[in-house]
């Protein structure tokens, strides 16, 4: 693999099929330079039509555990409710491409790392992985688009299920909910993820990425949306006690005490 200049992600070549690996071990927290990194990758992607399938998938224990909020600048929020937060203004850069994407999910998907997960088109993992959009345990409002991507993808009781409670479901459960498309045994993950891309490789690159285009005609409208309206949240809410309260409880491993 190739390094990118601060070793955020790495890339190689596999055929047609590019592949994106995140390199911040072992939680690959995420904030807005990697975020841009991977936006920067799939731009340079998207102008090479020798590419016609990504692979995304992570070193480490986890795929992606989001922002680190034990950092003060870890979320990279905005500073008012009118200015979108930077991370995911480059997120949405990542939705905008037109190729299909496949996750290998190995570990832990959590927060912003979900809502990464879930750019992608399809997401093959594990038993062992784990997933959860933990936000409103830590005292915020979610992002990542994942107030749209999640319901569109799972529905929205069992969205807002996850949502409310911050619930961290195993892939078996995921795969059972919808949020996951194909569960292997762990050691086969990347495998089967890399199989599924070279086979979508296969088809026409024109017939594929127009029937894609088809497929989420809409989204990207809903995505923009939704990144506003969480930004605008989060805004408020970064500042606040609840927030506070959340990342302490986290990093206590206890169950946050929030105020009425």
């Amino acid at each position: 693999m190739s390094e990118t200049p601060n070793q955020a992600i790495l890339t190689s070549r596999d055929g047609h099929v590019a592949i994106i690996e995140l390199n911040r071990p072992p939680h690959n927290f995420f904030d807005v330079e990697m975020i841009a990194r991977i936006a920067d990758e799939l731009d340079r992607l998207q102008a090479d039509k020798t590419c016609r399938a990504v692979l995304l998938q992570a070193g480490g224990s986890a795929f992606c555990a989001g922002a680190d909020f034990s950092r003060r600048n870890g979320a990279e929020g905005p500073r008012s409710a009118s200015r979108i937060n930077p991370i995911y203004l480059e997120a949405l850069r990542i939705f905008s491409f037109s190729k299909p994407i496949v996750a290998a999910i190995e570990g832990a998907a959590v927060g912003g790392g979900l809502g990464l997960a879930l750019a992608a088109d399809f997401r093959v993992s594990c038993a062992e992985a784990r997933f959860s959009a933990n936000f409103n345990r830590l005292g915020i409002h979610p992002g990542f688009a994942l107030s749209y991507t999640l319901p569109a993808l799972i529905g929205k009781q069992m969205a807002a299920w996850l949502l409310y409670t911050g619930a961290r479901v195993d892939g078996v459960r995921a795969r059972e909910l919808g949020l996951v498309d194909f569960i292997v045994p762990k050691a086969e993950v990347r495998t089967a993820a890399m199989a599924l891309a070279r086979e979508m490789a296969t088809s026409s690159p024109r017939a594929l990425q127009s029937t894609r285009q088809t497929l989420k005609a809409d989204s990207l409208s809903h995505i923009r949306n939704a990144i506003s309206r969480e930004s605008a949240e989060q805004a408020i809410q970064f500042a606040g006690p609840d927030m506070a309260e959340g990342v302490k409880a986290m990093a206590e491993r206890r169950l946050p005490v929030f105020e009425d």
